[in-house]
């Protein structure tokens, strides 16, 4: 594989673990931890992570010091340097992943659903969010980025391990005001459960919803947890809680056993997950097309003249473009088309997740329309094969704020879609599937990127992704990916169409504000 491709992928590998993480984050919050302890323990992991690369740079990698700039060259590192590296860095990976959903989660929980105020301070929740991470974005993908192009690396991680643990200070600073909630318990039990029972009852005749096995009152099995009404689809799952003769006749233990008996609300929460998956799945694509401004954005930009007058742009720092779109875009959302949106259709949030997220899809196919033609414009102005083209860097800026844009609708879309359709023991897990998106999207691009440069380098050809991007056409890759989006876009309608919201049992939503500790 060439070196352009084979930077792509790496690059691809650690985010897409980085977010895989936050499944296991997720899990452990909902299950066991709680999503406050959760968040101070994977926080402490990716301080330490962040202390430990540091430290090996600044005595054992970064050798002699100032090195690793654009000219530049560091020494090997030793074995011990590569090993830290590699260890300080994966738990910086899990340490990121495994918080990320759990405070997203931990930070809607402060608002009192039942409470009008606050419900409408919960759905604004998601953007400031979203907001709040991009505005961290904005020092390290200008200053950290032009310092550690000069070889400053040592600097920039100690700087960046600085802020990491102001952050757990901070965090840490406000316990004594945060709102707590019990975790639920293993989800994962509860699922299997219901389809045991299901399977159980393979050829019983489903009643009507009303007939179907629910408790009574506030008797919930798991504490903390609405009851979620019936609801027609997926009614082979209904099986679960359907009461049959057997679990009255000589075994009245029957009823009280679970792998026999679920009741509505836990075969509702299967069905929620299980129809949120679709939708999920038509987000990956997008991430695909997301992740390529960490990895051949900046090979492209690298390529571009990167200097206006004396001053050098490294080509890294142009994803500052996409950081102060999605500022841009959330303002502009928030404080207009919400408002105009809300009169027009009625609906109070302007436009529900759910065409929120197609938006976001269509904006993201236009970015890759846009890249290519980019790089149609950058090949033709290349005057030496070994020399970067004389169109400047500061074309790249509308890829780069189509990508911003887009973020504010899909993935702000996808946190408050996932989250409020979640049922309320896997409420983690909900925030953890945008994560989830985003890693498979890497994982999808390397893929891609593999079976793209295995396919166009024969005979000789340089292929799509050489390592000499002038010699190859990045621009028909681009393309690749806006007609598979375009494909994604219409499998995503299909299933935003086809998906049924969760409905809660409003009478219980007084227990679930006052289930905290």
């Amino acid at each position: 594989m060439r070196d352009n491709a084979e930077a792509a992928n790496n690059i691809s590998k650690w985010t897409g673990t980085v977010y895989i993480f936050s499944l296991i984050g997720a899990f452990l919050s909902d299950s066991y931890w709680g999503r406050y302890i959760t968040c101070a323990m994977f926080q402490i992991i990716y301080v330490t992570g962040l202390v430990i690369l540091s430290l090996a740079s600044w005595f054992l990698l970064v050798k002699p010091s100032g090195c690793g700039g654009v000219e530049a060259r560091c020494d090997e590192p030793s074995t011990a340097g590569v090993a830290l590296f590699y260890l300080s860095t994966y738990m910086i990976a899990f340490g990121n992943g495994g918080y990320q959903p759990s405070i997203a989660t931990f930070g809607s929980d402060q608002f009192d659903e039942t409470d009008p105020k606050e419900a409408r301070s919960k759905v604004a929740f998601f953007s400031y969010f979203y907001m709040a991470l991009n505005v961290g974005s904005i020092f390290s993908n200008s200053v950290l980025v032009y310092y550690e192009d000069l070889g400053r690396w040592v600097m920039g991680f100690w700087v960046s391990a600085a802020a990491a643990v102001l952050a757990l200070v901070l965090f840490l600073l406000g316990t004594p005001n945060y709102r707590h909630f019990k975790p639920s318990g293993n989800p994962l039990t509860r699922i299997a459960q219901v389809f045991v029972a299901a399977f159980r009852k393979w050829h019983t005749q489903v009643p009507r919803g009303e007939l179907l096995h629910e408790v009574d009152g506030d008797d919930h099995k798991v504490s903390g947890i609405r009851k979620i009404l019936h609801s027609d689809g997926l009614r082979f799952l209904d099986k679960a809680a359907t009461l049959t003769e057997e679990d009255y006749a000589g075994a009245p233990e029957n009823t009280k056993n679970p792998w026999r008996l679920c009741t509505v609300t836990q075969v509702e929460e299967v069905k929620c997950i299980l129809k949120m998956l679709p939708i999920w799945l038509c987000t990956i694509v997008y991430s695909v097309v997301f992740t390529q401004m960490a990895s051949l954005f900046v090979e492209q930009g690298a390529t571009m003249d990167t200097n206006i007058g004396s001053f050098h742009i490294p080509a890294a720092s142009m994803s500052l473009f996409d950081v102060l779109s999605v500022l841009t875009f959330i303002a502009i959302y928030r404080r207009v088309l919400v408002p105009v949106m809300a009169r027009l259709s009625g609906n109070p949030q302007g436009l529900t997740e759910l065409q929120r997220m197609g938006v976001g899809l269509v904006i993201g196919m236009v970015a890759m329309v846009v890249a290519g033609v980019v790089e149609i414009e950058r090949l033709k102005r290349v005057a030496a094969p070994d020399e970067p083209s004389s169109l400047s860097v500061l074309w790249q800026v509308p890829q780069y704020a189509l990508i911003g844009a887009s973020e504010v609708f899909m993935y702000v879309g996808q946190l408050e879609f996932f989250n409020g359709q979640a049922p309320d023991g896997v409420k983690s897990f909900g925030s953890a599937l945008c994560m989830a998106s985003i890693s498979l999207g890497n994982y999808v691009s390397i893929m891609l990127v593999s079976v793209v440069t295995s396919l166009t380098d024969k005979d000789k050809r340089p292929g799509w992704i050489p390592g000499n991007l002038n010699s190859g056409h990045l621009d028909r890759f681009y393309f690749l990916l806006a007609a598979l989006s375009l494909v994604d876009l219409a499998a995503y309608v299909a299933c935003a169409v086809w998906y049924k919201g969760i409905k809660l049992d409003s009478g219980d939503d007084k227990e679930k504000a006052t289930a905290h500790v």
